[in-house]
């Protein structure tokens, strides 16, 4: 009885969190305003202002933290670990690799964007076949395996960072920390994090299983290599557009799900629209922190995540150890 309840506060939330991200920055917009220009009022400084800069940018940032969130919930299923993350696998660590190169090279634009995707997709089939080997691959071994790679990628990150120009420093920076200033098309993201959604709910019964012990879904007739390949690679497919859109932005993954399974429990058939709703919102609020606390200065959107996520995922440890 509780679910049409939550969801329906958590769908408030995200309208609330994308009104405020279009209302507050260095300008500040009046609602009475921000309606008119919403509802297609006459053109001027204010409307382009809210449609073409900060909407855009809401959007992305809620396509974003929607993904990572649902990402975070699927990864600590596959793997039954409650401290896995979108980012445990070396997907951002693949990304980061592939846009560093670009920025090093002086691209920018599409190259960015293709180069950051070519490199999260790079990682997680170089994962996926290290893991596999000869035999089939287990949660251990996928979660060791990804460890690894992720070592490697964080090697060559450094690398490239004490081989650039000090002019390219400061924008690689930001992207390794998480920026969305140049996220100016969320469809792509809103797309994925929609199709990600329709994939993962007809799962969401065989995950419940899944996540009492692989032997026991086997037990009940579940199909557990192909369920494992699915959610693999749905989370992948998730972290991959999330990281090209907005670099590595973390806690969202590993701080949603922990929340809301002291609210609702681990029925995914619930949990996994409740975590693409409130990381979508949590990442909405925490951009928009990051550009109206300094402004005209805008901090990392990475940097307030993990200033929030931080103290709060040590809550929940305290409180689940208590």
């Amino acid at each position: 009885m509780r679910a049409p309840w939550l969801l329906a506060g958590l769908l408030l939330l995200s309208v609330a969190s994308l009104i405020f991200a279009l209302a507050a920055g260095s300008v500040t917009i009046a609602w009475s305003e921000l309606w008119a220009f919403m509802s297609g009022g006459e053109e001027s400084l204010g409307s382009s202002l809210v449609l073409e800069l900060r909407l855009p940018r809401a959007l992305a940032a809620f396509a974003t933290g929607g993904m990572l969130a649902l990402a975070g919930a699927l990864m600590q299923v596959l793997l039954r670990n409650p401290l896995a993350d979108p980012y445990i696998l070396g997907i951002s660590g693949g990304a980061a690799v592939g846009a560093l190169l670009t920025m090093l090279l002086g691209a920018g634009g599409i190259w960015l964007t293709g180069s950051a995707f070519g490199g999260a997709l790079l990682s997680m089939l170089l994962v996926f076949a290290l893991a596999h080997g000869r035999g089939s691959w287990t949660a251990t071994r996928l979660l060791l395996t990804g460890v690894v790679v992720a070592a490697g990628w964080g090697a060559l990150i450094s690398l490239i960072l004490s081989l650039s120009p000090d002019a390219q420093l400061r924008g690689m920076l930001f992207w390794l920390m998480g920026d969305l200033s140049h996220a100016d098309d969320p469809w792509p993201g809103l797309l994925v994090l929609v199709l990600g959604l329709a994939l993962s709910l007809p799962l969401a019964r065989n995950l419940n299983v899944l996540a009492r012990g692989e032997l026991q879904a086997g037990a009940l007739g579940v199909a557990v290599a192909p369920l494992r390949v699915g959610v693999y690679l749905i989370a992948s497919l998730l972290t991959a557009v999330a990281v090209t859109t907005a670099g590595s932005v973390g806690f969202v993954g590993l701080v949603v799900p922990h929340l809301l399974r002291l609210v609702i429990g681990n029925d995914q058939r619930l949990l996994l629209p409740a975590s693409a709703l409130l990381g979508g919102s949590l990442l909405t609020l925490a951009d928009t922190l990051a550009r109206t606390v300094a402004a005209p200065q805008q901090l990392p959107v990475g940097v307030v995540t993990a200033l929030l996520g931080v103290p709060v995922f040590l809550y929940l440890l305290s409180r689940s150890h208590r």
